[in-house]
């Protein structure tokens, strides 16, 4: 296995730049996520780390080996570089069976067949499809067309796997089951994974650590999946990991309101910020989650919007000043304590959980 390190990487087409100075360093057996919206650039990085691209700033390397340099015109082509890729679509070949799918790496590798079968059932084995060997993708769902994506990266022993938004086009249980599949794999055969998607719950559930991206093809922050979450460095980074709230701030006659309402904010804020509160260049956030609502006045004073059922969950959207905030609250403790929460209703907020921000505009505005 291996490490992958890119190094001041760019890649323009024609006069537009899609990133621009993008170094990390993806350790060796770890399972790491390039996570961001959609045009960021994550799959361009995916495919220059593969050499379907070439650099046109910068250098790749793939454990000691020098595999692209833009200066030096060093270019590797894909199958020089033992890497193994799973594509969103699977691109599985239609008339090829499932064992015929799997071994087709290692017959264009001119591997033994006697080794090359015990390698492909070996890979079957490990993807749960045993038993299905002989079936066309037609007869098969798409999990299982995913698996047999899987198992064919697999079977060469690539150095390195890459992934490219390989559950998108599965349903929402599949998704969940293929997530635990991909981390089992990763655990398994201890290969290094470098993971592309724009799903925060597959980033978080798969990885060893992630980069969130921004649309400038930036990377806003690295780390393991708790620590994004529970740490985000910016504004953007919070909105992005989730459902988010931005609540602006003011200190007026000795107290700390909501802008533009009578609602105190009722916790305490970090020592040396109220000057920085009345200059708004602070600014707090917190999940829908971190907000109780209670019937008496206090704590914030807000009007229930909308009262949303989610299953699991009620959606509240509440007005305070001239800002609406959402509160999520779990539909068992909703019919617990009396009367529930209707569109229409005065409320009190009570706030739990208040991460602080530089007030970075854009970044904080609205909800998530």
């Amino acid at each position: 296995m291996a490490d992958v390190t890119l190094e001041k990487v760019g890649k323009t087409y024609g006069n537009h730049r899609i990133i621009s100075d993008f170094s990390v360093t993806i350790q060796d057996g770890e399972c790491f996520t390039f996570l961001g919206p959609s045009g960021c650039g994550k799959t361009v990085i995916l495919r220059l780390i593969a050499g379907f691209e070439r650099l046109t700033d910068g250098r790749i390397f793939i454990g000691d080996q020098l595999v692209s340099d833009a200066q030096d015109n060093i270019h590797l082509p894909p199958e020089a570089r033992k890497i193994g890729m799973v594509f969103q679509d699977y691109a599985v070949w239609p008339h090829k069976s499932v064992y015929e799918n799997i071994v087709y790496p290692l017959h264009m590798q001119k591997i033994e067949a006697a080794e090359a079968k015990k390698r492909t059932l070996a890979a079957i084995h490990l993807v749960n499809l045993i038993g299905l060997e002989t079936r066309m993708p037609f007869q098969l769902s798409g999990g299982q067309q995913q698996r047999v994506a899987l198992a064919r990266a697999l079977v060469s022993r690539p150095r390195v796997m890459l992934l490219d938004e390989p559950l998108s086009n599965l349903d929402a249980n599949l998704r969940e089951e293929m997530r635990f599949e991909i981390t089992t794999l990763q655990k398994q055969t201890g290969v290094t994974i470098l993971y592309v998607t724009h799903d925060q719950e597959v980033a978080l559930a798969i990885s060893d650590r992630l980069a969130v991206m921004d649309k400038a093809g930036r990377i806003r922050q690295i780390g393991p999946p708790d620590d994004i979450y529970e740490k985000p460095i910016d504004p953007f980074v919070f909105k992005f990991m989730g459902i988010s709230n931005f609540i602006p701030l003011e200190y007026r006659n000795g107290q700390v309101f909501i802008r533009e309402s009578d609602a105190l904010l009722g916790c305490p804020v970090p020592h040396g910020c109220l000057d920085r509160l009345q200059s708004h260049e602070l600014i707090a956030g917190c999940r829908p989650y971190d907000i109780e609502l209670i019937h008496q006045e206090g704590h914030g004073q807000g009007t229930i919007q909308r009262v949303i059922y989610l299953g699991a969950t009620i959606d509240y959207r509440v007005a305070v000043g001239g800002k609406i905030l959402r509160v999520q609250q779990d539909v068992r403790d909703a019919g617990q304590g009396g009367i529930p929460f209707r569109a229409g209703d005065p409320v009190g907020l009570k706030f739990r959980d208040l991460k602080w921000f530089e007030n970075r505009g854009a970044d904080a505005e609205g909800e998530s």
